[in-house]
């Protein structure tokens, strides 16, 4: 099947992204970098896909609820976060509920906090 480019103009229309994202997450890198920012267009792509994170803006990848929503919806978004992110334990804790090999993309600093190993275990079983 051969892929097709969206015209540009659909790249930048708020209501035909936002249509995407709600099918497809990570259709939000198709979108216009303008969208990219707008936080009601990324919630709604990582609330469908957490991995949407990867394509948003630095800004968004700082929002705490922006990547909160994104890991409960896929732990393995915790990459994409900012650094700051990275580094928060509670970030942390929702990715590793969500799936537990996201602790490979904790902080090294965090990576040994007894109640992150117990939890990462708990859900690789």
């Amino acid at each position: 099947m051969a892929k097709v480019a969206a015209p540009e103009e659909l790249k930048g229309d708020r209501e035909v992204v936002i249509e995407a994202v709600t099918q497809h997450g990570r259709a939000l890198r198709f979108a216009s970098e303008e969208l990219k920012h707008d936080r009601e267009v990324v919630i709604e792509a990582v609330r469908q896909n957490g991995g949407a994170l990867w394509y948003t803006s630095e800004e968004l990848k700082h929002d705490r609820d922006m990547v909160v929503e994104a890991v409960r919806q896929n732990g393995g978004a915790l990459q994409f976060a900012s650094e700051e992110l990275m580094h928060d334990r509670d970030v942390l804790m929702e990715a590793v509920r969500q799936n537990g090999r996201a602790l490979r993309f904790a902080s090294e600093e965090l990576k040994p906090y007894r109640e992150v190993v117990i939890e990462a275990v708990r859900q690789n079983g």
